[in-house]
């Protein structure tokens, strides 16, 4: 695994590329997004699961952007830094915030996308 393959995730993400994306994930993908009803958030499992999963954050953030990442390679775990940014489709409101995501890998894949952000008033 390498920074470089961590920033070609997050350009996919930032073309709003579904199919780009889910090349980068194992068939047993797990997405845990920053925010819902569980302590991990809302947990998405499994390839199809996965791409709903990704698909509402564009559906939720049209213009949705990932600037300025950063990433970081540990044996079979990884760290992407970022700021989003991005309008919110029900209401209009215009966000920016940090965050990053924890990945663990497995086969040269993201089987799990952890994703943070910091929640701003």
């Amino acid at each position: 695994m390498t920074e470089s393959f961590l920033q070609a995730f997050a350009d996919a993400w930032n073309r709003h590329d579904i199919d780009a994306l889910m090349q980068f994930m194992t068939e047993d993908c797990v997405f845990e997004a920053s925010a819902g009803p569980e302590a991990c958030g809302t947990r998405f499992v499994g390839q199809q699961a996965v791409r709903e999963g990704f698909s509402r954050v564009w559906h939720d953030y049209p213009d949705a952007q990932w600037l300025g990442a950063r990433h970081f390679i540990a044996g079979d775990r990884g760290v992407s830094e970022w700021t989003f940014v991005g309008t919110r489709a029900s209401d209009g409101v215009r966000i920016e915030t940090n965050g990053c995501d924890h990945f663990t890998f497995r086969g040269g894949r993201i089987q799990l996308k952890n994703s943070w952000r910091k929640a701003r008033t």
